[in-house]
């Protein structure tokens, strides 16, 4: 298949810019993965499409704040966004402008009085740079200047309420530079009504990534190479998704980030997920379908985007364009800070 199989037209005014006051406000729509036929309803609602036995899988990262600006000795602003932590103190990250950065160069940080960075590498493959911070606590200093990062298309700086916005409520292991979309719209309420229905809670990790932005370049979907992306399924949660399965249950991911984990840990063989830590670069898209997961929670994607191809692995590219043709007609808000589309 062609990546420009999976192209739309969205009118830029349907893009979300801002949360909405209460999460479980938007608006969700249903899809049925056999049949295609969908229907409207409020994300508040959720809860009456779970049965008891199924289970629910969250992805529990959080979103640190992760960019930090400095300046050189030269006065230029320079802009880093932090991606991944290769080892304490050590960080791989996104420079702007990232050419001019020499190796060795020390760069004070603004907001930290008398904290400086040094450049101690660059990869020209991802265009990464690697800084280092010597002994300083890097997710403190963070928290103390750092901003969160806000996708491309939110076309304004972060605010002081996307720091608890832009975050889901089960948010708990700092790793992530983009939020799991599809967990924002809950709250507490919401997953205590899951569990009053009889669905059990299975927490697994994947650290978002700033690939997850980063357009398909190439021409055939076959031919792209996925970013990777830190991932865990403790025992205890894999215990819980087995469990559910195998009592006739239904595995329900919250978000395509859940998906990744399930279908990078799940055995062919047996149709079980297999407990691990480690990077996935699983990239799932149609003709394959996912082995493990029945039911998917996720925000709208954009345009030629793996997301979207991840989406339509779970039932035909038509059925998804005509989802989407829908939900582009109802006027539905579109990807992070948007509405959402359940696919049962």
């Amino acid at each position: 298949m062609r990546v420009s199989d999976f192209n739309y037209e969205l009118p830029p005014e349907l893009i979300a810019q801002e949360p909405l006051p209460e999460r479980a406000s938007s608006r969700m729509l249903v899809m049925e993965r056999a049949t295609g036929r969908c229907g409207l309803r409020m994300f508040r609602e959720f809860p009456e499409f779970v049965r008891a036995g199924d289970c629910l899988v969250l992805n529990d990262t959080k979103v640190i704040p992760a960019r930090l600006f400095g300046h050189r000795a030269s006065g230029g602003r320079v802009e880093f966004l932090l991606v991944e932590e290769e080892r304490p103190g050590l960080w791989r990250s996104l420079a702007r402008p990232g050419g001019k950065l020499r190796i060795g160069e020390q760069v004070p940080l603004d907001g930290l009085d008398g904290v400086s960075v040094t450049v101690a590498g660059r990869e020209p493959d991802d265009g990464l740079v690697l800084l280092d911070f010597g002994a300083a606590d890097v997710l403190a200093l963070l928290e103390c200047a750092g901003k969160i990062p806000l996708p491309p298309y939110i076309e304004r700086e972060a605010g002081t309420n996307d720091l608890q916005w832009y975050q889901t409520v089960y948010a708990r292991k700092p790793g992530a530079v983009a939020a799991p979309t599809a967990g924002l719209h809950f709250t507490p309420e919401i997953l205590a009504a899951c569990e009053a229905k009889g669905a059990v809670l299975a927490r697994v990790t994947l650290h978002v990534g700033p690939g997850t932005f980063r357009p398909v370049k190439a021409d055939k979907i076959e031919d792209h190479v996925m970013h990777a992306e830190a991932y865990e399924l403790t025992p205890e949660a894999a215990a819980a998704i087995n469990g559910a399965r195998a009592a006739g249950g239904r595995v329900i991911a919250i978000g395509t980030t859940s998906v990744r984990v399930l279908e990078t840990c799940a055995d062919s063989a047996t149709g079980t997920v297999v407990p691990g830590t480690g990077r996935t670069r699983i990239f799932l898209r149609p003709p394959k379908t996912p082995q493990v997961t029945d039911c998917l929670l996720t925000n709208f994607h954009l345009p030629q985007s793996t997301l979207l191809m991840l989406v339509s692995s779970f039932s035909t590219l038509e059925n998804v364009q005509a989802a989407y043709a829908l939900a582009i007609r109802e006027r539905l808000r579109f990807f992070s800070y948007g509405d959402c589309m359940l696919l049962v």
